[in-house]
C-alpha cells in the first residue's frame, strides 16, 4: 500500500482540531494537538483520541488518570501549530486555566471535556485512548477545521 496516498486520502475527511492536555507530575502541564477526537458513547459518556507510539509523551498520556480535550476555535490555529511541534508540548500558563480535574483547560476554547481514563487499546502505530467525560462546557464560535493537509474555515468555498 502506498502510505502517502493513503494519508492524502484520509485527509479528505474534514475534522475539528483539539488540544489534549494532562498535568504530569514530572513534566508539568502538557498539551498536544490532535484531530483524532471522536465521540464513542452517551451512556456512559465516552470519547476517544489516539496518540502515535513514537510520541515523546506516549507513556504520560497512556498512563494518566485524567486528561482534558479542548476543541479549538477558528482563530486558534496558531496554538494548534505550536502544540503540534515535537518537543513543544509544555502547556504555557498564558494559554490555560485549570479544568474540572486540574488538567490544563484552553482559555476561550470552543468546548472542553474533562475526562477520566477509561481504557487504552493498541491500534497499529497508535494507542487509542478512551476517556469517560466527567465535566464539559462549550460556547458558540466558529470551529478550527483541518482538511486536505491544511486549516480551513466553514466559510471557505
Amino acid at each position: 500500500m502506498d502510505v502517502n496516498a493513503f494519508r492524502q486520502t484520509l485527509g479528505q475527511f474534514a475534522t475539528g482540531v483539539c488540544l489534549v492536555t494532562v498535568s504530569d507530575r514530572e513534566r508539568g502541564p502538557l498539551a498536544t494537538t490532535v484531530n483524532s477526537f471522536s465521540s464513542v458513547s452517551l451512556d456512559p459518556p465516552l470519547v476517544l483520541w489516539s496518540i502515535q507510539n513514537s510520541s515523546d509523551h506516549l507513556k504520560t498520556y497512556t498512563e494518566c488518570q485524567h486528561f482534558g480535550i479542548s476543541v479549538l476555535r477558528e482563530e486558534q490555529a496558531g496554538l494548534s501549530g505550536h502544540y503540534a511541534k515535537r518537543g513543544g508540548h509544555e502547556a504555557l500558563p498564558e494559554h490555560f486555566t485549570a479544568g474540572a480535574q486540574g488538567e490544563p483547560q484552553l482559555i476561550d476554547a470552543l468546548a472542553h471535556f474533562s475526562c477520566s481514563t477509561f481504557a487504552v487499546y493498541p491500534g497499529g502505530d497508535h494507542q487509542i485512548i478512551v476517556g469517560e467525560v466527567v465535566a464539559f462546557e462549550s460556547t458558540d464560535a466558529v470551529p478550527l477545521i483541518f482538511f486536505g493537509g491544511g486549516y480551513r474555515s466553514l466559510s471557505d468555498q
